[in-house]
């Protein structure tokens, strides 16, 4: 079965041109770019191997094949060469800036008993004893302390 040949109008190709040549962008987006100017078949008629349009390209067969596809999914040029946005929001951080401060004042408390200093693994498993939060990495005690230690200086 054969995919659908990309056609573009002198509109596209002036855009992609430009998008190619002048500005600031992702090595990424300007191979996506070139790629398509590339697949181009408005201007030949014989029939362009994905083979030979990768190796001048610089990218492999799969990706030649998956950046034809969301070109051709794609409503427009400017579509095409925008990253999509976010279905899913980023996860937000359990650590809120209470719990930020019941760590801190933790580990300026005095150790517990037998104990020296405050360890980050101590600091972690108190923090969930005291019920600030329902679990903890000590590596997270970690970057909390850290980050606090840096706007202090």
């Amino acid at each position: 079965m054969r995919s659908k040949p990309i056609t573009l109008s002198e509109e596209q190709r002036r855009e992609l041109e430009k998008f190619t040549k002048t500005g600031v962008h992702s090595a990424k987006m300007i191979t996506r770019a070139k790629t398509i100017l590339t697949l181009d078949r408005s201007s030949q008629k014989g029939i362009i191997k994905i083979g030979k349009i990768s190796k001048e390209v610089g990218i492999t067969r799969q990706s030649v094949t998956k950046i034809k596809k969301a070109f051709l999914a794609s409503g427009s040029v400017e579509e095409f060469l925008t990253r999509k946005k976010r279905e899913t929001p980023p996860i937000q951080s359990k650590i809120t800036g209470e719990v930020e401060a019941h760590i801190i004042a933790l580990a300026c408390s005095e150790p517990p008993e037998g104990c020296a200093k405050w360890t980050l693994r101590l600091l972690a498993d108190k923090s969930v004893e005291l019920n600030y939060i329902d679990s903890l990495s000590h590596m997270s005690v970690d970057r909390v302390l850290k980050k606090r230690s840096t706007n202090l200086i």
